[in-house]
This record gives structure tokens, C-alpha cells and sequence, in this order.
């Protein structure tokens, strides 16, 4: 049997990439998966290309949450994935000097904000079961210090921390209900694309952008799906307020030879 059949599995930011991998893998898995994204046009085509339902939610907003919940008053999975880096209409400064306190408010609200309310919004779709998967998407940025991408990083690690804080509430009531985070590096995601380019260089640039990586590649969003299939089964129900880093080997150091 599938690992996820008759499970209802709620994705955010699921439009495009590693949130439509993660829907992907979930409904080939057996789930009925709802798709929630704030672009509602390329967010119902991804959930009709796959044969599931979509919901046009901004994370952002408490009053979008309210709305899924009657929705979906009930669920077995929540993958809080959707997530900014600051960057989406072009260069400004988002470095610990420089950055607008704006900016950095715009960052948080959706990466920090949305998966608190995500987080808010499973427990009550899940307690009255007593049992469910949190999966709350963070980053490799989340681990260490980003000097340009200042309000990403410090997002990301509020991600990582709230995620303990909700696994250790959720035992404290007694509900099997885990929740783990997941810390992807670089995956090849659209959102890389027009650092990438085309033609003769591309190769040359997704070679140099993961140059420092051991295993001198991009992930792919599927390999982050499939972590988060494992952590939504029964088969990783003993694992809770943990983290798995997805990042191709960086964290642990170098992979250099000895000179």
C-alpha cells in the first residue's frame, strides 16, 4: 500500500517547486493532497496537471488560514513550505546595515509568521485524531549566518526553532503528533533560473554556485519530496522536533584532499 493513502496533506507555496515536488510525491504516495499558493493561476493548473484540489491562500494573512480551516476543518499532514527570500522584485539591500526595517518585516511575515500560523492551523486540524505530520520547510540558511540575505536567514531560524518548541507541546498533550523541519541548501528550483541562464555559461555558473559543495551539485526538488514523504508516514513517527539537512554535504565540512 502507498505510504500516505487516505491521508489529506496540505502543501503551501505549492505553485512550483520544491512545494509542487513535495504535492507530487504526495499524491503519487495516495494522499489527497490540497495545494494552497498565493498565485492562484499557476497554483490550480499545478493542482490539476496532478488531479487534486487547490486553495488560494497568502500565509501570510490570518484570515486565509481561516478560511482553510473551514475548508479543511481536518487534516493528517501540513508541509509548511512556502517562503521568500527578499529578493522577489529585484536587488536591495538585505544585509544587517543596510536593510529596511520594511523589508525585513516583509520577509518574516511570510516565512516566520505563515508557518506559525500553519503550525497553529494543523494542531487544530489534527487534535481531535490525536495524531498527524508538521513538516515546516526551513534552510541551510537557517544553520549558519547569511551576511547579504540577513532577514532570511534569521526567518529561517525561527523555523527551526519553532518547530522544537511545537513538537514538544504537541507531546505535551499527549497527541502523536510529530513536527520535524527540513533544511534544504541549494535545489534547483525556478527561483535560480535567471542567475543560471542559458546557452554555453549555464553549465560554467551551476558549477561555480556549488563549487564549496562536496558534492559539486544542485540538489533536486524531488529529493527534498522525498524526505518529506518519509517524515509524513508512520514510518517516522518516533521522530519529532528534529531537523535533516539536505545540503549536498556543506554543513560537514570539506571534502577537499589533503595537500
Amino acid at each position: 500500500m502507498p505510504e500516505l493513502a487516505g491521508k489529506l496533506c496540505i502543501v503551501t507555496g505549492a505553485a512550483r517547486g520544491i512545494g509542487l515536488a513535495i504535492s507530487k510525491a504526495f499524491a503519487e504516495e495516495g494522499a489527497s493532497v490540497l495545494l494552497t499558493d498565493k498565485n492562484e493561476a499557476e497554483g490550480r493548473v499545478a493542482a490539476e496537471a496532478l488531479g487534486q484540489r487547490f486553495l488560494c491562500l497568502d500565509v501570510a494573512e490570518e484570515g486565509d488560514w481561516a478560511r482553510l480551516a473551514e475548508a479543511a476543518p481536518q487534516a493528517d499532514v501540513v508541509v509548511n513550505n512556502a517562503g521568500v527570500t527578499g529578493f522577489e522584485e529585484g536587488a536591495r539591500p538585505h544585509d544587517p546595515e543596510h536593510a529596511s526595517l520594511a523589508d525585513w518585516r516583509a520577509v518574516h511575515a511570510v516565512n516566520l509568521d505563515g508557518t506559525f500560523l500553519g503550525c497553529r492551523y494543523a494542531i487544530g486540524a489534527m487534535r481531535q485524531k490525536g495524531e498527524g505530520a508538521i513538516v515546516n520547510i526551513s534552510s541551510r540558511s537557517g544553520l549558519v549566518g547569511i551576511p547579504g540575505a540577513a532577514a532570511y536567514a534569521s526567518s529561517k531560524a525561527a523555523v527551526r526553532n519553532h518547530t522544537k518548541t511545537v513538537a514538544l507541546y504537541c507531546a505535551q498533550q499527549g497527541w502523536r503528533i510529530s513536527c520535524n523541519s527540513v533544511h534544504p541548501a541549494a535545489i534547483l528550483t525556478p527561483m535560480w533560473e535567471p542567475m543560471l541562464g542559458e546557452g554555453e555559461e549555464r553549465a560554467s555558473r551551476m558549477a561555480a554556485l556549488v563549487a564549496d559543495t562536496p558534492l559539486k551539485r544542485f540538489g533536486e526538488p524531488s529529493e527534498v519530496a522525498a524526505v518529506c514523504v518519509l517524515l509524513a508516514s508512520g514510518e517516522a513517527a518516533y521522530m519529532t522536533g528534529a531537523e535533516i539537512n539536505l545540503d549536498g554535504g556543506l554543513l560537514a565540512g570539506s571534502a577537499a584532499s589533503p595537500g
